[in-house]
Formats: C-alpha cells, sequence, structure tokens
C-alpha cells in the first residue's frame, strides 16, 4: 500500500503562499523510495504513523490508525505458518470467471455456525446457484456481503448445510476449534471454496472490545455484533475505558497468516445494554439512515401556517362531502389512507381508498426527494419511528387525520352488492376525514346494532364488499399465511416494555386490507398500460421446490399431505390440513409455509418479464397506498399523475435503467428495515423477561437440528433453542435422522410440532450477546431435563395477553 499527504505549515497570521516567504511542507508516506527522494530534497517527512504519535496533545488519535503489517506492536503474536490460502489476482478471477473455472456471487455467513457460509451466484433472469463454504480454509477470509470468486470442489467433496447449531461460548468460540467432517448424507448440494475477493464489503462494525489479559497490551481482540463478521484486532491505548462500551471499529486488511483480520477504532457509542446505545447500534448494523434531516432537506418543506389555496381547489376533485374514515393500529399518527362507501341513485356502491398526496409535497430532484429516496422506507422499531420523511409531512400535513381538510389522491370504484367492478377512476382530490378510528374502534361500531350513523354504515359497506374480495382472492389461490407478531406496551416514565402482547387479527384488519389490495393492483395496470417500460411493480416469485422440504416433511410427520404445484394447491392443501386433537397444527403450518416463501422486490417492468405476485396470486402488484412511507409509493404517485394528466413527467421517471437502479435501493432498505424491527423485538423481548426469574411455558418443536430443537412459545410470540449438548454436564446420547427430521436424545424422539415444556429465562452472561435461555422440562428425560422453575406464581402476575 503506497499513500502519502502533503501539509503547508503556515506561521501565525499568514494565509497564502504569497504572504510566506517561510512555510514548512511536510510530507507524510509509508514509501521508502518516497521518503528517501523527499528527504534529499530537503523536506521534513515522516510516516504517517510517527506523526501522529508526536502530536502529544491528542494521544487518542493513534487508535485511529489504520492497523497493517508495518506497525504491528512488539506483542503482537505472529506465526510464520500460513493459515489460508492466497488469494489469486483479479486478473486471474476475471478470467477464471469468463471461462467459467470460477463463480462470482455474494459470500453470505451463516448465523448459527461461523464455519459455514453460502455464495448466492446469480444467473441469468432469476435463476440463481446456492454454493455452500464449509471450513476456515474454504472460507479464505471473506466476511459477509463480500462479492467473491468460488472454484466449485469435486462432486464427490459435495456436503449437506449442517445441521449444527453453534453455542456462543463467548470471547473464545473461535480458538481451537476443529471442523467437524459432515456425515455423508443424500442432500448434498454444490461446495466450494473462496479463490479470490472481487469487492470487499467492508464497514465501521459496532461491538465490544475483549481486553487482552497481558497487562499494558495495546493490543485487544474486537467482537462485533453481528454473528456473522469474524472477530477484529485492534491497537488502542483506551482499552480501560473502552471496556464495557460499545464501540465501532473498521477492517484493514486480512494477511493469510493471521487467524483474524486487522483493524483499527473509529468511535465510542456508548455503555453496552443502555437502551439508547442499543438501539444506536441496532440502527447502525442495519445500515438504517437515522441522521436529523438536514437544513437542505427541510428547506423543501412548506411554510407553516400551510393551508390548501384555491388553485388546487381547482386543480382537484372536491371531495369533502363524503363519508371518508381512516382505520389504522392504536396511537397511528402518519395516517396514509382513508376510505369510503356510499350507496348510489342507481342502486350500485361508489368505494373510494383515499391516500395522502405526499408527491404534492415532494417534488423531484431536490434535497428532501434524494433524501427520501436514499432512506427508502419508514423504520418502525419499539416504541420509536425513523421517518422517511420529516415529521411536518409524516404526521401533520400528509396524515389524513379526522376533521382536516388534506390532499389525497383517490382511487374510486363503481361495483355492484356482488363487488363485480363496473368502473374504476383515478383523481386528485380534497377530503376531510369524519373519523380516525383504530382497528377495535371500527370492529364495535360494525358490531354494535344500535349504531346507523354515516360512519358506522360505511364501515359496514366496505366490510361485507371486503368478505367477498377475499373469498374470490382465495378461490384464484390466494395464500393465507401466518406469523405470530407481538405488541409491546412501554412504560410511559421508564420506557422498558410492560406489557408483551401477541396481536389479535379482527375483521377490520382484513377490510382495509382488502382495499388496499384492490387499489394496489388497479394502480398497478393503469401504469403499466401508460407506461409498460417504466412501471415500478412489485413481484413475488414463486419458491423452488426445494424450499418446502421442511414444510413436507412437517406435515407427512402428522400424515397430512401437503402440493405445492401452485399457490392455489398450496392453499387448498393448507386450508384442509387438520389433526385431531391439535387444535393449533395449522397454524404452525402455515408459520412454517411462510418460512418457505421467497422475499417480494420491487422492480422495473421495462427490465422483467415475470410479474407475477405468487403470494397474492395476482398477475400485476405495486405499491400505491403507503407513500409518507414508502418511497417506492412515491414513484408509483408520481408515474399514475402523469397517465391521468395531473401532473407533468421528468426523464429519470422515464428511464428504466435509474428506475431499475431506485428499485436496488428500495429493496435493500426494505430487507434491511424488517431485520431492524425483528432485533428491536428481539432487545425489547430481552428486556421484558429481565429481572423476572424463570418462568415456564408450554411451546412447540417448529424446527429439528442436529445438535438442539428450535421452540416456539405461542404466548410471547417467541423462538428460543433447547441444545443438548451442553459443556457444563456430560453430553447425552443424540441421534439425528435428517430424513424425519427427528432427533432422538436418550430414549425419547422429538418431532416437528411435538408439544414440550421449556423454562425461558434471560441469559446475560454475555454483555453484548444477551439472549433468551431455554431449557426442556416436559417431556422428562433423566438427566437433561431441568425440574419446573417455581416461577409459576411470579407468571401470573405478569400482564400478557393474547
Amino acid at each position: 500500500m503506497l499513500w502519502f499527504f502533503f501539509f503547508v505549515c503556515f506561521p501565525p497570521e499568514k494565509h497564502s503562499l504569497s504572504e510566506n516567504q517561510g512555510l514548512k511542507v511536510v510530507l507524510l508516506t509509508n514509501d521508502q523510495g518516497n521518503k528517501q527522494k523527499a528527504e534529499e530534497g530537503g523536506l521534513l517527512v515522516f510516516k504517517c504513523e510517527e506523526y501522529i504519535k508526536s502530536l502529544i496533545a491528542n494521544p487518542e488519535l493513534v487508535d485511529l490508525l489504520a492497523l497493517v503489517r508495518t506497525c504491528l506492536s512488539e506483542n503482537e503474536i505472529t506465526s510464520s505458518k500460513v493459515l489460508y490460502p492466497e488469494h489469486l489476482p483479479l486478473s486471474r478471477v476475471q478470467a477464471g470467471i469468463k471461462s467459467g473455472s470460477y463463480l462470482q456471487g455474494t459470500f453470505r455467513a451463516s448465523r448459527d455456525n461461523y464455519l459455514e457460509a453460502t455464495v448466492f451466484v446469480q444467473g441469468e433472469g432469476d435463476t440463481s446457484t446456492e454454493v455452500i463454504l464449509q471450513g476456515l480454509q474454504h472460507l479464505n477470509r471473506a466476511v459477509h456481503q463480500d462479492v467473491v470468486a468460488v472454484q466449485l470442489l469435486p462432486r464427490e467433496q459435495w456436503v449437506a448445510p449442517s445441521s449444527v447449531v453453534m453455542q456462543d461460548e463467548g470471547a473464545g468460540k473461535d480458538d481451537g476449534v476443529e471442523e467437524d467432517e459432515e456425515e455423508k448424507v443424500s442432500s448434498r448440494k454444490p461446495t466450494g471454496k473462496v479463490v479470490g475477493i472481487i469487492k470487499r464489503n467492508w464497514r465501521p462494525f459496532c461491538g465490544m472490545l475483549n481486553v487482552s489479559q497481558i497487562k499494558e497490551s495495546t493490543r485487544h481482540l474486537f467482537t462485533p455484533a453481528d454473528r456473522r463478521i469474524p472477530r477484529i484486532r485492534v491497537e488502542t491505548r483506551q482499552s480501560s475505558t473502552l471496556a464495557g462500551q460499545r464501540i465501532m471499529v473498521a477492517i484493514d486488511g486480512w494477511p493469510k497468516d493471521s487467524r483474524y483480520p486487522n483493524g483499527h477504532f473509529v468511535r465510542s457509542l456508548g455503555g453496552a445494554g443502555e437502551k439508547d446505545t442499543e438501539e444506536e447500534v441496532l440502527l447502525l448494523e442495519h445500515d438504517v439512515p437515522h441522521q436529523a434531516f438536514s437544513q437542505a432537506v427541510l428547506s423543501f418543506l412548506p411554510q407553516m401556517p400551510w393551508v390548501i389555496t384555491p388553485e388546487d381547489m381547482k386543480q382537484r376533485e372536491d371531495l369533502r362531502s363524503l363519508t371518508v374514515c381512516s382505520v389504522d393500529p392504536p396511537g397511528c399518527t402518519d395516517i396514509d389512507d382513508a376510505l369510503h362507501c356510499r350507496e348510489l341513485e342507481n342502486g350500485n356502491l361508489e368505494v373510494g381508498v383515499h391516500i395522502a398526496d405526499v408527491s404534492h409535497f415532494i417534488r423531484p430532484g431536490n434535497a428532501l426527494d434524494k433524501e427520501a429516496a436514499n432512506r427508502g422506507t419508514t423504520v418502525y422499531l419499539c416504541g420509536k419511528r425513523i421517518d422517511m420523511v420529516p415529521e411536518l409531512l409524516s404526521s401533520n400535513l400528509c396524515s389524513l387525520r379526522s376533521n382536516v381538510e388534506r390532499l389525497a389522491f383517490s382511487c374510486i370504484w363503481e361495483m355492484n352488492n356482488k363487488a363485480e367492478i363496473l368502473k374504476t377512476r383515478f383523481t386528485k382530490s380534497v377530503i376531510n376525514s369524519k373519523a380516525s378510528l383504530t382497528y377495535a374502534e371500527a370492529q364495535m361500531r360494525i358490531d354494535d346494532t344500535s349504531l346507523n350513523d354515516d360512519v358506522t354504515k360505511s364501515l359496514r359497506g366496505l366490510n361485507k364488499l371486503a368478505k367477498i374480495f377475499k373469498r374470490k382472492r382465495i378461490e384464484k389461490g390466494a395464500l393465507t399465511l401466518s406469523s405470530l407478531e407481538v405488541r409491546f406496551h412501554i412504560d410511559s416514565e421508564t420506557h422498558d416494555p410492560i406489557e408483551l402482547q401477541t396481536k389479535e387479527l379482527l375483521e377490520t384488519n382484513s377490510m382495509v386490507e382488502e382495499f388496499m389490495l384492490l387499489a394496489n393492483i388497479s394502480v398497478a395496470q393503469k401504469i403499466y398500460d401508460e407506461f409498460s417500460e417504466c412501471a415500478l411493480l412489485r413481484k413475488h416469485p414463486a419458491p423452488p421446490l426445494s424450499n418446502y422440504d421442511i414444510l413436507f416433511k412437517a406435515a407427512k410427520s402428522k400424515n397430512v399431505e401437503i402440493h405445492t404445484d401452485s399457490a392455489k394447491a398450496l392453499a387448498d392443501s393448507l386450508d384442509v390440513a387438520r389433526v385431531d386433537g391439535f387444535p393449533y397444527f395449522n397454524t404452525l403450518l402455515r408459520i412454517l409455509a411462510t418460512r418457505c416463501m421467497m422475499q417480494a422486490v420491487y422492480f422495473c417492468s421495462g427490465m422483467d418479464s415475470d410479474f407475477h405476485h405468487y403470494g397474492l396470486a395476482s398477475p400485476i402488484y405495486t405499491h400505491f397506498t403507503s407513500p409518507i412511507r414508502r418511497y417506492a409509493d412515491i414513484i408509483v404517485h408520481r408515474l399514475l399523475a402523469v397517465a391521468i394528466g395531473a401532473d407533468s413527467t421528468y426523464p429519470d421517471l422515464m428511464d428504466k435503467h435509474k428506475q431499475s437502479v431506485l428499485c436496488n435501493n428500495l429493496n435493500y432498505r426494505h430487507k434491511m428495515s424488517q431485520y431492524a424491527q425483528r432485533a428491536s423485538v428481539a432487545f425489547h423481548t430481552q428486556l421484558f423477561f429481565k429481572n423476572r426469574g424463570i418462568l415456564n411455558e408450554e411451546g412447540y418443536v417448529l424446527f429439528v437440528r442436529k445438535n438442539a430443537i428450535i421452540v416456539l412459545i405461542p404466548k410471547f410470540g417467541l423462538e428460543g433453542t433447547v441444545f443438548f449438548d451442553s459443556k457444563d454436564k456430560a453430553a447425552p446420547c443424540v441421534v439425528f435422522d435428517e430424513e424425519g427430521p427427528t432427533l432422538t436424545v436418550e430414549q425419547h424422539t422429538f418431532h416437528i410440532f411435538d408439544k414440550v415444556k421449556v423454562t425461558i429465562s434471560l441469559d446475560a452472561s454475555n454483555i453484548q450477546h444477551q439472549k433468551i435461555r431455554m431449557s426442556l422440562v416436559h417431556p422428562v428425560i433423566p438427566g437433561v431435563s431441568v425440574p419446573a422453575s417455581d416461577a409459576e406464581p411470579q407468571a401470573k402476575k405478569l400482564k400478557v395477553d393474547r
């Protein structure tokens, strides 16, 4: 690595070359040749490390130096043994990829097993190949999300994905681990090894410092919060200060004779375990833009007080007299959709979906638009929301609150009582919502026969039609899957979770969903008809047959047959899947089916030919109904506005290549926001169980692994792992049958969906990776099961609702 810097040092009050005849030029370089030539020319020359260390007033700057092999300290433990194969030069890698000798793909490390990774190799169209890598040498210093070149091993060396779940045993988890050879099984997959790195995806990683046991050592190991990232060697003189802190570290390089990559300290984030710190880590680790909106962005917001002008009214349809209302979760302030239903004079029904007209406030290409495009989506954490657009828009001017006039983009249908659509039209409008209701409030109105006001009549009409639309969708093969979602009730003073509630879905949830789906489908067809090359659409690919393996096995274990020839075949199979005496079986099966699905993605119509949405059984689909929280919807609004002559176009909107690049970012942001939300739920779940002792709960086996079972606790919407290879006591006799799959522990055999009873507690022994620990109570296996905890009385005191 050759790099150098020039510094021009001016005496006081001299600020230009013309003013100063006695300036000093300092050259910073790590290149010996440059150093020698500069010294011959009379320049002051330092190595970067030497110069930084000379700044006595700022000793902490030394920690920010990139850690390279030329500046290893004396107490570095080195080895002349080459631990990893040499990476091939890029020229050979490119030639090998061109000839087909090597494959290029994205390296994805396993969360459960640090000795395993998968490389996803993108083929033509939507086809992709997964190549398994096992063992440190085959991983060959690749880091999660690097773009790598892999060489396939001979077919006889192919292996199956590991069924082992690695336990986190703290700081020394990587040391001296022997790589187990996988059993010879029939389900082998293409297996390979990394031969070169095409593009590093290194970023500053959050984690904690493991302070060296060697007194006064400046070399330490850093353990990242993300288990998929290897530990990193860093040099710091602040170890006593940084112990117990969450910090950020950047990787500088990974020599072939070093077990770990080298890196340097970037900054401290705060005390580990503190809520603010952990939330910051969560957002940084999932690459969620969460900085305050800049003045440049805020400068494009409308001036307050803001009012709808007569000019606005001339360009819009006045729908303020309609009985429009919104139905949302409790506490929702970013209300972006509202509905109405009324009977027409001809006996037909008029139904309207009214969406906040965010595109009126966010114009193409300005700083506000660019920031929203980068963020891509609003991120909902437990007790906190990271807005895509400033609060003035998200919770005020764009929010369709009751009893205020708001700008909207309306999709209006005329339909008969059989929910057959006769006419569809789209219009920019002005509305005045008559009520902002929660799902529960709307349901109470529908069910209360004594109520007969306009809002209630509108809701009843919508609910009746929604049931018909849902039945028709299901008949076409739309899937009704399941996932357990939880809602935390947060203490207003401590901000700790005090209640854990599994979300209960009401008819009104389904009512709103049906009309949002209908609006999205109607708009998708309209923008595609008008702009076949640049419509922003959303598709859901059909899963490959191999994805259903675990579903087939789970169903077979209960003598239930599942068909996956089409979405309708799967939907029909799930509808009739029942087991006598096991009412929860169907829900568990649908939860498992959800895990088999592919990710839905945004795409540009001119760059793809497969538009089908598998889960909805719809030939075309897009997102139109949530522009406050999704940037994709803003683009769709702009397309629709141009299509109906309500707005003018601009070059980027009609450029399919730029639309495709935008879709890639939106897909990434959407995926990371989902991960961030799950991580937030996991963290708040840990807070909920903190200081609650050990609880006894019933659950179901969701997955069977080689050394563990994954248990689902429906009461809490919680998954946890029960290990059977504890290092604290003699390991029991364990036999894993992948075909079942079953796990026999001593004399008891576990199957998927078996009912079990476990203890639940918070294991805080590793402050960085606190986790929910589960131990088996029932079935009783001598030497394995633990006695039921005395926490039953305490459990009864917990406010936990179904």
